[in-house]
């Protein structure tokens, strides 16, 4: 089944299509587009890390079942917390397996519980595609309360779907290729980079918000 079939079958969500021209460039201008860069940047049901008030602001779109998601992930959430002026959008794209979707469903329904960050770094140092008992261990030894998990995963269920289905949705107007890929200020980056490259491209929108 396609990736984005995938993900729809599972979310039972119709999604609208997005006319949108996007570079085919790894590192490509995002400015002058018809996306709702707004809803992209202030969702208010997507988890922010780092600096609510940072200067620029990483949009990261990963799928736990990535590995090139799992090697970068750690390196850019390294470089927000060493930066301190880091706004991180964090965007679950669960397009790999069905596995993705229930794992973006777990990570995003512990944010009622302010545990998305710690879920998420659970899940992303999971490796593999994990059983449901090593998914649950990983939660509840990140502090995960299992039962609020669960109360909260079938109260916000729609939130978390329409939320998944949002996430696609953007993803598909950006004509994103896969996994892992970062908005980093004006910039689209489709590659599992490193502290240095993370450290590189946010100077590099740092200098073009300056004018440089």
């Amino acid at each position: 089944m396609h990736r984005r079939a995938l993900l729809r079958s599972a979310l039972g969500v119709s999604l609208a299509a997005t006319l949108i021209a996007a570079p085919g460039a790894n590192k490509s201008q995002l400015a002058g587009r018809t996306l709702d860069v707004e809803a992209l940047l202030f969702d208010p049901e997507a988890p922010v890390g780092g600096n609510p008030k940072g200067d620029v602001t990483v949009v990261a779109f990963f799928d736990y079942n990535c590995g090139y998601c799992r090697r970068s992930m750690p390196e850019l959430e390294r470089l927000v917390r060493e930066d301190g002026g880091i706004r991180l959008v964090y965007k679950d794209w669960p397009i790999l397996a069905k596995s993705s979707v229930t794992t973006a469903q777990l990570a995003l329904a512990a944010k009622y519980q302010d545990k998305y960050e710690a879920a998420h770094k659970a899940l992303m140092e999971l490796g593999g595609r994990a059983s449901a008992d090593r998914i649950d261990a990983a939660l509840t030894k990140a502090g995960v309360d299992g039962k609020i998990l669960a109360a909260d995963l079938k109260k916000h269920a729609r939130e978390i779907g329409a939320l998944l289905g949002r996430n696609d949705e953007q993803a598909e107007a950006l004509e994103l290729p896969g996994t892992p890929v970062y908005l980093v200020g004006p910039f689209k980056v489709a590659a599992a980079l490193d502290y240095d490259g993370f450290r590189d491209v946010v100077q590099d929108a740092r200098n073009r918000a300056a004018g440089k």
